[in-house]
């Protein structure tokens, strides 16, 4: 068999660059995230959704299924609507009741199954799953604009055009578990079928399915059916807040796959030596584009609104700079994306998602190195002054930093009693620091490179005689094989605001319209754009969804 080059790529950005925390909290979806890489398995596979079951009053409570078969294997959502007293409705971890709960189930459920996920899901957590249940979630109205919808359609209209654009779902939800979570499967028993191996992909895959189920539900209750272009411009909605947040730091391997993988796809497209029609005329639809997403951006918080008020500004300017000249040139990406640095950092990662854009033939295919098969581990035979080495090459920004000062020490990450989900403490003002989790990684850095041992000996030496340094060793190992494993930033500082990782979590889920309600939680949509239930032959176009209605 004959084997072909890799494409060429140039060389990839340093991640000194692309692993600070205001640059990650700048990301945006692309191609690669896993919403659209699971809408092209869906497409490639010829996937079929179809709703065995619907038992639902005329007030859309009851429940429902949702079957497709993907790769040979078979999925059912089951979705439970349930009467929610409006005082119970609350988006925060403490909610013990739910508009809307659901399950994706692994196979076809019998009547037996179906019965006993109706009666269950709506406990959550309270409840026990078994490992036929994949993923469970919950989900709660957007009341305003889904009484809005309803009354609408109840009197034979299309609902107002402004307020779908103004929220975009008819539904958020409020978590989305997989792997294991009270007793559901753990993502070992699916991730080696086609299409499921890449992260999240189940969890997705119900994201999806939910968003049709509102607006089935709508359109049940309303007594009429929505028009297509209301339902794409329809995602799903989500409330995320810390328990996302450490993830990135507990899963260094997998963070270095994600960044990997996008920076890989970056450094090929800024390889293209020339540009034909088809490809200039792609690129000034998408800028065009990305200029209406902007306008549709409308936020309350006030530094997140003043960074879109940035973007809508420079944005103008940048698409002034793609001349006809700028894009035949030699290398026209290479030079848009040098030339980019002159604008903000959001201004700069947009433009860097908007130029993989056209490119699907080029990077599409390393979505398939998303998912890593390697763990971090820790090398006792390594000498200690290699291991210094890699400290000083890499690590020279977490050295810098004065631990002692009351500013750079002034936050403590915690696991809360109640919930069992992470949270951030105020160290000089609140008590339980004595309970802190280990992610002051470039603290704990610091206090291993402080500890020198008077000889070359092995790193399992010198752990043996200091132990309270093994995780650090390993971590700064890891980033010597994995260069994009690490935050390069201070995560216990007074300057580390949780949402930039978050951000970076969700772009990579595929969310957009960033909503911050705190530096500590956002709202998001998801799946806005996507194609419907049988819209899949059309799977691939909706990077920065705008409203068409």
């Amino acid at each position: 068999m004959k084997d072909f080059p890799p494409p060429a790529q140039m060389p990839m950005r340093p991640p000194g660059t692309v692993m600070r925390l205001r640059r990650m909290g700048a990301s945006f979806p692309t191609r690669l995230s896993f919403l659209r890489t699971l809408m092209r398995a869906l497409a490639s596979d010829n996937v079929k959704v179809t709703r065995p079951v619907w038992v639902m009053d005329a007030n859309g409570y009851g429940h429902a299924t949702y079957h497709l078969r993907l790769g040979g294997f078979d999925y059912t959502l089951i979705a439970v609507s349930t009467d929610l007293p409006p005082e119970m409705r609350t988006d925060r971890v403490i909610a013990t009741a739910w508009d809307t709960t659901y399950v994706l189930y692994d196979g076809i459920p019998s009547q037996a199954e179906i019965d006993r996920v109706v009666a269950t899901a709506p406990q959550q957590e309270a409840a026990r799953f078994t490992a036929r249940d994949l993923v469970l979630s919950r989900a709660n109205k957007s009341v305003r604009l889904f009484n809005h919808v309803i009354d609408a359609l109840r009197a034979g209209q299309q609902p107002n055009a402004d307020k779908i654009r103004e929220t975009g779902y008819l539904m958020r939800t409020t978590a989305v578990y997989g792997n294991g979570k009270f007793g559901i499967a753990d993502r070992g028993h699916i991730a080696k079928r086609p299409f499921m191996g890449g992260p999240f992909m189940a969890e997705m895959l119900t994201v999806w399915l939910i968003r049709g189920f509102t607006h089935d539900l709508a359109e049940h209750v309303g007594g009429a059916e929505l028009s297509r272009e209301a339902k794409r411009h329809l995602g799903i909605g989500n409330s995320t807040g810390l328990g996302m947040a450490p993830f990135l730091v507990n899963h260094p391997m997998l963070l270095d796959a994600w960044m990997q993988v996008r920076e890989t796809a970056v450094a090929r497209v800024r390889a293209i030596p020339s540009l034909d029609a088809a490809q200039i005329s792609r690129i000034y639809a998408l800028v065009t584009r990305a200029a209406q997403h902007l306008a549709e951006w409308n936020v309350p918080d006030e530094i997140a609104a003043e960074r879109i008020t940035t973007l809508r500004r420079e944005w103008p300017a940048f698409a002034a700079t793609l001349t006809p000249d700028a894009l035949t040139s030699q290398h026209p990406i290479d030079s848009i994306l040098t030339q980019s640095a002159q604008w903000s950092v959001d201004t700069q990662e947009l433009i860097a998602a908007l130029m993989l854009e056209p490119f699907g033939e080029l990077i599409d295919g390393l979505t398939d190195c998303m998912a890593t098969p390697f763990h971090p581990t820790l090398d006792p035979s390594m000498p200690y002054s290699e291991l210094t080495s890699m400290i000083d090459r890499d690590w020279d920004w977490a050295c810098a930093i004065d631990y002692d000062d009351a500013r750079e020490c002034a936050q403590f990450w915690y696991v809360s009693e109640e919930k069992l989900e992470p949270r951030l403490g105020s160290r000089h003002i609140e008590v339980g620091a004595e309970r802190e989790s280990p992610l002051d990684i470039g603290r704990q850095v610091k206090a291993l490179a402080r500890d020198v041992p008077d000889s070359d000996m092995p790193v399992g030496r010198f752990l043996v005689e200091n132990p309270q340094h093994r995780a650090a060793a390993r971590r700064v190992q890891t980033l010597g094989r994995h260069p994009y494993a690490e935050i390069r930033d201070n995560l216990i500082g007074k300057d580390c605001l949780p949402i930039d990782l978050l951000r970076c979590k969700l772009a990579f889920f595929g969310a957009a319209k960033f909503d911050p309600k705190s530096d500590r939680w956002t709202r998001i949509t998801l799946a806005q754009g996507a194609p419907l239930f049988d819209e899949l032959d059309n799977a691939d176009d909706w990077w920065l969804p705008v409203a068409s209605l």
